[in-house]
């Protein structure tokens, strides 16, 4: 930033580029390359259980963790168990029937092992229940697993397989393999109803074995067949053979005693009464482990299991990945977030889709969802770990309350829930009674209405007859919210709804704001909808918001949403059905760039299309558009056609979306010949704008390949343009006589020259240049040149505000701070800028000071606020004139836009 006229003294600007530019203090660089928390929220689960979630920007993605905090030597007796074994099911549906015990409750829950998932659904690493072998890992270099032993304690270690099968006359053989995903190639292996599969593996000729004794011996065939015929019956067991096996299998008969026992084998010490198994190690006696290099070392959703060194402290770890606002972690960053958050051993569950976390609410009677599934739903897994605790005496003891938001309007509703709960955070039966103290009042049936602006705390409470006199009191719970100002605006969440088909919804809450930019949602019982009744369906959801559904196949519309006690109005655009929209006809092949790209003239379907060519042994082939493509906003998915050789070559699409992203839609081996047009959905997490970058091929088989791609188009429900929104001026926005009536000024202009009014200074630059104070206001810049996950660019500038707002709180003198960047789409993701305005409400309502964002040199002028905070954005073309009184009662800003005329 130059300041051009008058200059500070030399001493301050010294002083002050010294404290702003010569980086972090050593103490915190560690911090610095670590990353820095943003968000945190933490809450009790269960005596002896915490959840803790937060944000983490690092240096080169954004991370939200959830995890499971566990004190396995609390008095309330919190156990880790092996949870599911019957199959692939959600994590939900796992501890639906979840043998707890009598006296027991499932209170939280993460994924567990690696399992088969493209074929039997089975996990490939070992699993104990109540010290029973339920199944063994499978051939390779399986056996990592957490166990717990009968006091609750756990460790990381390795499970083997030990037992025997005795034979007829005999003979004794160790089997190689028990309820395994993978048959062992050589030696016996065995299946009973503890299968933990979908199905069973292709396991060849079997006998049948019951009550000890030989009951099928025709040894024919097991072949894949759903799940209910593929499980072998309670008391059944088969008995498989492969290598010299084989033929010691074919010679049983019918009646011949076989007894077979199974156990599992610790590398060292004893057995554990509850196991899971995992893959890679990622703390090993307190050091985090380097796998810089190794296949699964990619920054990927993951859930993982650490321990303390006395393994009572058990954290279960998930973090969210594939998607804009998680960018998922390696191993390696893994395994230093686990030693980080002091895990003296740590194991690598299973990652990806797979990664789920679960955890009761105070009151409730199962736990739910806490992290987002990259899949945009729960993937069905077979196996996990549970959290257990003792159920609590029901007795009511308090009610935890709920709201759609802390935040309501003056003469506005929030309906409130209360739950009771027990001493042990378990159910408890209750109906309260509400009342509110401050800004609001409450009706009979839970629903507050804002009075004035101010705070409001609700209670929910209801007296105990005959409690014990250590119970004594009602039991109430309490919740703090806030009214904001009176609403001036409301706006959807979504401005354009687009569905399928009838057997589709959508759903959007409604966000108002106050006269400073606050906001909350509006709930549904404030509003009044209008729309075509007889093409849509809109109700509320239950949770703040609304459903939209359409009742034809193929319909557009408005939908129009007013709050009738303060005016404010808006309106949706609606569309069901899908449109073909043209992405590329490739006629334009010649121009679309790489390896193993050609156009192919007369070739397409119809004219011009791409060729990709695979000759042996190129893995892949590309082709870069000659510009981003852009996808229309409410696209569903991408088609194309594919002429394909029969070869198996995998044909791709590569997007980006707005912060720059990738993201690859991968096609079906094209195992056809001649054409076939391939649709491939956008992900749920794809966020737009989106836009096509390219298309590539992967090799399918050993030998050549070519396909032939052509006509990209995008499926796109017909909802329109979004509806026009014209905001009003925000009251920083003044005259030249109130610009010239405030104690000082100063300008900006892109060619650094001052305008013909008395200014302080003039703003011109920003990257690279030290902050500095000026009467009252403490500016900060922030350099633009690096965008916000590249090599840290984010972090150092979220490290540089984080210092100045910390300094300018500390200083009397000091009544404002100014946060000044340049212009530059594409470098600051919506993420960091989301953060930037958020400390700087944090700062404002912290402190009582204020606080202003400007962005200078943008292509128009735009003045608006957030929580109370005025972002300004300065246009190029002309120089803007801010007076300033950092220290005023009300509005400390007046701005002046365009040239400014001289006085």
């Amino acid at each position: 930033m130059s300041i051009l006229r008058p200059p500070l003294p030399a001493l301050l600007a010294s002083l002050l580029c010294g404290a702003l530019l010569a980086g972090p203090p050593a103490a915190l660089a560690a911090e610095v390359d670590d990353g820095i928390e943003t968000a945190r929220t933490s809450r009790p689960v269960a005596p002896g259980v915490r959840l803790d979630s937060y944000d983490r920007l690092e240096r080169d993605r954004w991370l939200r963790v959830d995890e499971l905090v566990v004190d396995l030597a609390a008095p309330g007796g919190v156990r880790a168990e092996y949870l599911g074994g019957r199959g692939a099911e959600t994590l939900a549906q796992a501890v639906a029937h979840h043998p707890a015990g009598p006296g027991r409750r499932v209170v939280g829950a993460v994924n567990g092992d690696f399992f088969d998932i493209r074929g039997t659904g089975a996990p490939l690493g070992p699993g104990v229940r109540g010290g029973r072998l339920l199944h063994s890992a499978s051939p390779g270099p399986g056996g990592a697993a957490v166990g717990f032993a009968p006091d609750g304690s756990g460790r990381v270690l390795r499970l083997g397989l030990t037992g025997s099968i005795t034979l007829p006359g005999g003979a004794v053989r160790t089997p190689a393999g028990y309820n395994a995903a993978l048959p062992p190639a050589e030696g016996f292996a065995v299946y009973t109803a503890d299968w933990p599969g979908s199905v069973l593996p292709d396991i060849g000729p079997a006998v049948e074995l019951r009550d000890g004794r030989v009951a099928v011996a025709a040894p024919v065939p097991i072949l894949r067949r759903p799940a209910r015929r593929d499980r072998p019956a309670p008391g059944t067991t088969l008995l498989v053979a492969a290598g010299a096996a084989a033929a010691e299998l074919a010679a049983l008969r019918v009646g011949e005693p076989v007894t077979v026992t199974a156990a599992p084998l610790p590398e060292s010490g004893p057995v554990p009464l509850e196991a899971v198994g995992g893959r890679e190690a990622l703390v090993v006696a307190g050091v985090p482990q380097n796998h810089d290099g190794e296949p699964n070392d990619t920054a990927a959703p993951r859930t993982a299991v650490g321990l303390s060194r006395d393994g009572r402290s058990l954290r279960l770890v998930t973090v969210d990945g594939r998607m804009r606002a998680s960018g998922g972690l390696t191993l390696t960053g893994l395994g230093r977030m686990m030693h980080r958050l002091g895990a003296h051993e740590a194991l690598n569950l299973d990652g990806g889709g797979s990664s789920t976390l679960l955890a009761a609410l105070s009151g409730a009677t199962a736990p739910t969802l806490e992290n987002t599934p990259s899949d945009g739903r729960p993937r069905p897994v077979p196996n996990g770990l549970a959290l257990t605790a003792p159920v609590g005496s029901g007795r009511l003891t308090g009610y935890r309350i709920e709201a759609a938001a802390g935040r309501l309007f003056p003469g506005l509703t929030r309906a409130l829930t209360a739950t009771g709960h027990d001493p042990a955070l378990g159910p408890a039966p209750g109906t309260p009674s509400w009342s509110a103290e401050g800004a609001g009042r409450i009706g009979p049936d839970g629903v507050l209405r804002g009075s004035r602006s101010g705070p409001v705390t609700v209670r929910a409470h209801t007296d105990r007859p005959g409690a014990r006199p250590a119970e004594s009191g009602p039991a109430e719970g309490s919740l703090a919210l806030e009214v904001l100002g009176p609403l001036t605006r409301i706006r959807p969440t979504r401005d354009r709804i687009g569905l399928a088909d009838r057997t589709e919804s959508a759903g959007f809450d409604l966000t108002g704001y106050d006269g400073q930019g606050r906001a909350t949602t509006v709930e549904p019982g404030d509003t009044v909808l209008r729309y075509d009744r007889s093409r849509w369906r809109v109700a509320p959801d239950g949770r703040g918001g609304f459903t939209v559904r359409a009742l034809v196949a193929r319909a557009t519309g408005r939908l129009r949403v007013s709050v009738p006690a303060t005016g404010a109005t808006v309106e949706l655009a609606l569309g069901a059905g899908l449109d073909a929209l043209p992405l590329a006809d490739l006629e334009d092949a010649a121009r679309w760039m790489g390896a193993g790209a050609t156009a192919a003239p007369g070739e397409g379907r119809p004219g011009t299309g791409i060729a990709l060519t695979l000759p042996a042994p190129a893995p892949t082939a590309t082709a870069a558009a000659p510009r981003p493509i852009p996808l229309p906003e409410q696209a569903r998915s991408v088609s194309l056609w594919v002429g394909a050789d029969g070869s198996g070559a995998r044909p791709a699409v590569h997007l980006t979306d707005g912060d720059g992203a990738g993201l690859t839609l991968r096609g079906p081996a094209a195992d056809w010949s001649g054409w076939r047009r391939i649709t491939l959905p956008l992900p749920a997490t794809a966020e737009p704008p989106l836009c096509l970058t390219g298309l590539s091929a992967t090799r399918g088989g050993g030998g050549p390949s070519r396909l032939l791609l052509d006509t990209l188009t995008a499926e796109t429900p017909p909802t329109g343009a979004a509806p026009t929104v014209t905001l009003p001026p925000d009251p920083v926005v003044s005259t030249p006589a109130g610009v010239r009536a405030r104690p000082w000024r100063f300008a900006v202009s892109p060619d650094g020259r001052a305008p013909g009014v008395g200014a302080d200074f003039v703003l011109a630059g920003v990257d690279g240049r030290p902050g500095f104070t000026h009467r009252g206001v403490r500016f900060v810049p922030l350099d633009g040149r690096r965008r916000t996950l590249d090599a840290g660019g984010g972090l150092d500038r979220m490290r540089v505000l984080a210092e100045a707002l910390t300094a300018a709180a500390r200083e009397p003198g000091t009544g404002a701070v100014a946060v000044v960047q340049r212009y530059a789409p594409g470098v600051v993701d919506r993420n960091e800028a989301a953060l930037l305005t958020r400390r700087l409400a944090e700062f404002r309502r912290a402190t009582g000071k204020r606080a202003a964002l400007f962005t200078l040199d943008a292509p128009r002028f735009t003045a608006a606020r957030t929580e109370g905070v005025p972002t300004v954005t300065t246009g190029r073309a002309g120089r803007t004139l801010i007076g300033v009184d950092a220290f005023a009662a009300g509005e400390w800003l007046s701005i002046l836009p365009g040239p400014t005329p001289a006085p």
